[in-house]
């Protein structure tokens, strides 16, 4: 089982006798959410996956799971060292999760507060000082996955390359479950 729940950055995981994973237990892990993904029947276990896995994947502070509905995009998960905006929606073009989407690739921001796209009113109360936000669906992003650090700098390719896998394979999972269901993965009446 992944380990979750417990503050995850560099300094309190070893506060707390934890190692952070290696490049070789991060390809562990990745594969070991997949194989979960692969079992999930709906939108509400997808989302679980991601909020148990991805933060331990990207050794990172938090990661979140957001979900466009229409012209807004609503956080609906997160495990982070602190809150962040589980149960808040956005405007799709003010935020970096709704930019994701729709421009439908992944956006990495080494240090938010030198990066014009990112709300930083939105930020400031936070953690976060660096982040990466991936796309989530095969025929157009109707999700994304944040991870955030606390710390300025950019996450390395491959934590990059993991979770732009998982960030996939999601998409992958979220085609299955909606289909032929007549879900609307946007999550519109």
């Amino acid at each position: 089982m992944i380990e979750t729940g417990a503050p995850q950055d560099g300094t309190a995981r070893k506060e707390l006798g934890l190692r952070e994973p290696d490049g070789f237990e991060q390809r562990r892990l990745l594969t070991e959410a997949m194989a979960r993904l692969s079992h999930a029947r709906s939108i509400d276990e997808l989302v679980t996956v991601l909020r148990e896995c991805a933060r331990t994947i990207a050794r990172c502070d938090g990661v979140t799971v957001i979900r466009r509905s229409g012209n807004r995009v609503a956080y609906i998960a997160e495990d982070a060292m602190s809150p962040l905006w589980s149960g808040s929606d956005f405007p799709i073009e003010n935020c970096i999760s709704g930019l994701a989407i729709v421009e439908a690739r992944p956006i990495h921001i080494p240090d938010i507060y030198e990066d014009d796209r990112v709300p930083v009113d939105a930020y400031r109360p936070t953690f976060v000082r660096s982040m990466s936000m991936y796309p989530i669906g095969l025929m157009g992003p109707s999700m994304a996955m944040g991870a955030y650090w606390a710390r300025e700098g950019a996450a390395d390719p491959a934590t990059n390359a993991l979770l732009a896998s998982l960030a996939r394979y999601a998409g992958v999972t979220l085609n299955r479950v909606t289909e032929g269901r007549g879900a609307d993965p946007e999550g519109n009446p």
